[in-house]
């Protein structure tokens, strides 16, 4: 069996949570024999086909950009081209463009949707795409949601629930390189009491503003990886408030964003708005058990972080809300500890890789047998409880 998988973006530009997601189903894929490449847009494509950890990463000339979303002239041509070699073409949205490209390309092969979000932040040119979004589900034979909460809480999903299931993200450990003990000890030094980590892209719906204004209402450290649009705008924030609590690092390697996992007291996620749809930083944190903190959205982000149980969740935009959860965390160290350990079980009975892999190859199987959508063999949710305090 063969598998094209269609998105926007893909290594080596870029390798966000989509990508990551999407290099994950193909890897795990491929232990049950199955096939997989990847189309996406570049803006200076090198080679038009580059081999990425067992399978190919293909390449189209990216035109323009307008609105977060990528044209192309070309991509058409190469889709069909794949499309015809492959025995189900996987697309991930939102894209408008691989709407169309689907819609105008009229393959004939058996389609799934893996459906990472809504379009949140776009209202007026969503008004106008709204009609072709729904020309392409309609016309799709499968549809996946990342989590049972997004499922519910999508206007667009329940529209096509009956050909919906679910399967949440899952990342695989193999993909991530033990920290050097020089690494550790780099970061114990410029860090040596207890801190909090973010990792992410400095995006508007990542609600880190909220989080600068709660760090004038704790002493913990809070270290920032990543970068993105908002970074200036952030650190100007941070210099008004006299911050000197809240670390910004930049983008890290794998290797040294794992020791800072190791090494964290706990994980903060505080993003406050639905564009944040499900958060594969928080499936890191659950990998290295770490506990965490994240804002009520309805989203995923609430599924992957059960309050109470694998961390605690606050209402978002509420500073001091989020400034007395990370006091808890800090202050109640047996009781965070039981937080992380719950996390790990967590990942690893519902967000490991192989158990996503495992569940997109049932929908591969099942799509290609004719059957009927289905619900599949992934639990919604770790049922746990804290030991009662003395």
């Amino acid at each position: 069996m063969r598998i094209l998988h269609f998105y926007k973006t893909y290594w080596p530009e870029t390798f966000g949570g989509v990508e990551r997601s999407i290099h994950a189903i193909a890897n795990g894929a491929a232990n049950y024999g199955i096939k997989s490449d990847v189309l996406s847009l570049s803006r200076d494509p090198d080679r038009s086909s580059i081999e990425f950890s067992g399978h190919m990463a293909h390449k189209a000339k990216l035109d323009f950009e307008f609105a977060s979303t990528g044209f192309s002239r070309e991509v058409i041509a190469h889709f069909r081209e794949l499309a015809a070699k492959a025995d189900i073409i996987h697309y991930h949205f939102p894209w408008p463009m691989m709407d169309y490209v689907h819609l105008v390309s009229s393959t004939g092969k058996p389609t799934v949707v893996t459906y990472h979000s809504d379009i949140v932040k776009q209202k007026f040119l969503l008004r106008l795409y709204t009609p072709l979004m729904h020309r392409f589900l309609s016309s799709v034979d499968r549809i996946v949601a990342t989590s049972p909460r997004y499922l519910e809480t999508s206007k667009v999903l329940q529209r096509y629930k009956s050909k919906t299931t679910t399967i949440p993200l899952g990342l695989d450990e193999a993909d991530y390189p033990p920290a050097t003990l020089e690494e550790k000890a780099k970061w114990r030094s410029r860090f040596p009491g207890s801190f909090f980590l973010f990792v992410g892209v400095l995006r508007y719906y990542k609600g880190l503003h909220i989080l600068l204004e709660a760090a004038t209402k704790f002493d913990s450290d809070v270290v920032i990886v990543g970068n993105g649009p908002m970074e200036r705008d952030l650190k100007r924030q941070a210099a008004t408030l006299g911050l000197k609590n809240i670390h910004f690092v930049g983008a890290l390697s794998d290797r040294e964003k794992v020791a800072l996992l190791e090494e964290c007291t706990a994980f903060v996620f505080p993003s406050n708005m639905r564009s944040e749809a499900f958060g594969l930083s928080l499936i890191e944190a659950a990998m290295f058990g770490k506990p965490m903190i994240t804002c009520e959205i309805g989203t995923g982000t609430s599924f992957v972080n059960l309050d109470e149980k694998t961390g605690l969740v606050v209402k978002a935009n509420d500073v001091q809300a989020l400034a007395d959860a990370i006091n808890r965390v800090a202050r109640e160290t047996s009781e965070s500890e039981c937080f992380g350990n719950a996390a790990r079980r967590r990942f690893e009975e519902n967000f490991s890789g192989n158990i996503m892999s495992r569940a997109y190859v049932e929908v591969y199987q099942d799509m290609v047998s004719g059957g009927k959508p289905k619900e599949l063999s992934i639990p919604a949710s770790l049922p746990l409880s804290l030991p009662e305090r003395a």
